[in-house]
């Protein structure tokens, strides 16, 4: 509890680490938003004052209020994200995963889209100087880059990222003031009005709501990053980032007002154009740095969003690395190549930031309004008042429904290959969760208590050759009382396993992040002992250290003897030796499933095959580790009936 009040706690460190983290995607949105409003029209004041007044209204109504008021109140143990929340609130209904794995899909699909993106539009700021530059080659080689040191770990790295974004964000700031004084009454834009009257009148009134949206794009980041500053830093950090957001708006605003009647040129963006010319050099320099911090905060995002994808079983068991013992670094290597190659994909398919205007929102925009489902839940675990909860779904599904209505518009511009990604992502979460829901549909189950005297026995027995003095099986059975039969059959009948010690360990995730307990039971003395660990779903589950320990802790206490029991081991005090033993399940000939329970359970097994084994995926040894084969009969419908026929003597003769 001492942990998470110190990284709740407001200080320095914590609000530049906060600006280093969290604020990548949302603030390098400048770089391409009040672009993508003006796009090719003709610049108006209409335009101008309700783009801006779009943008204040929706930093205020969608970043402000829904995330950093209300939904970072709904931590987990000082975790965020969505999968966190759904860990929170996943026991008020089995469908609740739904929106939980659209949402996860959605935001991975749009961790493909940000570093393109971002990266783009700052390098094509080069374009002011050399036109014709090839921002392609440029841009595939810094991300490429990119993903080749996320095996280093990003620590070092990490910590100018601070110190980067202050400067990024102050420099916004500057440059908007510069142009907001020649002009202050541009302010009059926060005015909602302009918003109504421009999203009333134009007849691109979706293409342009699609086109505000982008500036609220890293909103879920704030949330997602939560245990890394902690909610005072982020709402304290947040009042200097949106300010800075909104200074460098208006003062493009400006800019724009002073060159109405055109339109924008191929090479023109009003970020780079309210830049001094002599400080342009520098601008893009800081641009590319805070693009790259963007792209990074995405990828790390997604990295982090696996490993809870995969602790809650809604996503296959991937190789997880740690580069560094700082608290929430890690590396997922398949992750980490599906980014980049969706990432190289995007570049080469769109090729400029215009292009991908169209895809990028489209995904997030789904993850906005499954969060919102989830906190809705949330907010009625947590006993708000109904008129709360009601007023909070209304107003923000109305809103992120619009938004989506607007990002559909631009489907054919982009967007399908979003839906797409997400799509793909999303088959492969659901395939995972509904074929172990089918599997523990038909596990069978037995009483242990019945097998008590029998396994003493074989223990015991010396004419059945000793398989391992500590023998362990990973069991699914969530109480004591009972046992999988397929784990009976493999220790008495497929090859009768006689072993001194029985051990049956059972992993249980938990809904919150961090936990670490485990109890043992005694089912019979000195024969057959259950362990059980009770493991955070942001905990690796590295069984064979954990069980080590555990053991550790029991001979120390007298509780178990693991001495060797051959005689000459025996007296000189020699450790026996442990055996795993890890039922592979295989797909029977014997099933009769329905179209859509084989379509199921055939790509389960094509993931899994690209998955880590169950023995890698626990952490074990592969050395201590013998794996059986068992069939997986789903379900059986054999009602045929076979007739003896009598045997003709004449036919033997």
């Amino acid at each position: 509890m001492s942990n998470l009040k110190n990284l709740h706690k407001l200080s320095a460190a914590g609000l530049l680490i906060s600006l280093g983290i969290i604020y990548g995607d949302i603030g390098t949105s400048p770089l391409y938003v009040f672009k993508a409003i003006v796009a090719d029209r003709i610049i108006t004041s209409d335009l101008i004052l309700g783009g801006l007044s779009c943008i204040f209204w929706t930093l205020s109504l969608q970043t402000t209020i829904k995330y950093v008021i209300i939904t970072l109140r709904a931590d987990n143990k000082g975790e965020g994200g969505i999968l966190s929340l759904f860990s929170l609130v996943k026991k008020k209904g089995k469908w609740l995963v739904i929106p939980a794995m659209i949402g996860g899909s959605a935001l991975l699909a749009d961790g493909m889209i940000t570093p393109p993106i971002t990266v783009s539009a700052a390098i094509e700021g080069l374009r002011i100087f050399y036109a014709d530059i090839p921002t392609v080659p440029i841009v595939i080689v810094i991300i490429s880059l990119l993903f080749l040191i996320q095996q280093f770990g990003t620590f070092i790295v990490g910590k100018a990222f601070g110190p980067i974004m202050f400067v990024w964000f102050t420099m916004m700031a500057v440059l908007g003031v510069f142009y907001l004084i020649q002009f202050p009454e541009i302010l009059k834009a926060i005015s909602p009005y302009y918003a109504y009257s421009l999203l009333s009148s134009n007849p691109n009134a979706l293409f342009i709501l699609g086109a505000v949206f982008l500036c609220t794009t890293g909103a879920e980041a704030l949330y997602s990053d939560l245990g890394h500053c902690g909610r005072s830093n982020i709402r304290i950090s947040w009042i200097y980032v949106k300010t800075c957001l909104l200074l460098n708006y208006f003062g493009q605003g400006v800019w724009l007002w002073q060159h109405q009647g055109s339109r924008l040129g191929p090479g023109d963006n009003p970020f780079f154009s309210i830049m001094p010319e002599w400080f342009l050099i520098a601008g893009i320099s800081i641009a590319t740095a805070a693009a790259i911090i963007a792209s990074q905060a995405m990828i790390s995002g997604s990295f982090t969003l696996i490993s809870e994808a995969v602790r809650l079983n809604l996503w296959p068991k991937v190789k997880i690395n740690y580069p560094s013992n700082q608290k929430g670094q890690l590396y997922v290597p398949s992750i980490n190549i599906l980014l980049w190659v969706g990432c190289i994909v995007v570049v080469l398919i769109f090729r400029e930031s215009q292009n991908m205007e169209g895809a990028y929102g489209l995904a997030i925009n789904l993850t906005f309004l499954m969060t919102t489902i989830l906190v809705a839940v949330f907010l009625k675990r947590r006993k708000f008042p109904n008129y709360i909860i009601i007023i909070f779904v209304t107003i923000y599904g109305l809103i992120e429904i619009g938004f989506l209505i607007a990002n559909m518009a631009k489907f054919l511009h982009g967007g399908w290959f979003t839906l797409l990604l997400a799509s793909f992502l999303l088959s492969i979460m659901w395939a995972w969760y509904s074929a172990r829901k089918i599997k523990n549909r038909f596990v069978k189950f037995v009483e242990i208590d019945s097998y008590y005297p029998i396994l003493k026995e074989l223990s015991e027995d010396e004419s059945v050759p000793k398989y391992a003095s500590q023998l362990v099986y990973l069991t699914s059975s969530n109480f004591n009382s009972e046992i999988e039969s397929k784990i009976m059959y493999s220790i008495l009948q497929k090859q009768p396993k006689r072993a001194d010690v029985y051990w049956l360990v059972h992993v249980d995730v938990t809904d919150e992040p961090f936990t670490r307990d485990y109890k043992v039971e005694f089912l019979v003395p000195n024969k057959l002992i259950r362990i059980d660990f009770k493991l955070g779903f942001r905990v690796e589950q590295q069984i064979n250290v954990l069980f080590r320990k555990v053991v550790e802790e029991l001979v120390r206490n007298n509780e178990v003897d693991i001495t060797s029991k051959y005689t000459s081991l025996n007296k000189y005090k020699i450790i026996g030796d442990f055996r795993f033993v890890v039922l592979e399940k295989v797909l029977s000939r014997s099933n009769v499933l329905s179209f859509i329970d084989k379509f199921i359970m055939d790509y389960y097994f094509i993931l899994k095959k690209f998955s880590l084994s169950e023995e890698r995926g626990f952490g074990l040894d592969i050395s201590f580790v013998t794996i059986e084969r068992v069939p997986l009969i789903i379900s059986t419908q054999d009602n045929s009936e076979l007739t003896r026929l009598e045997l003709d003597h004449g036919e033997g003769s």
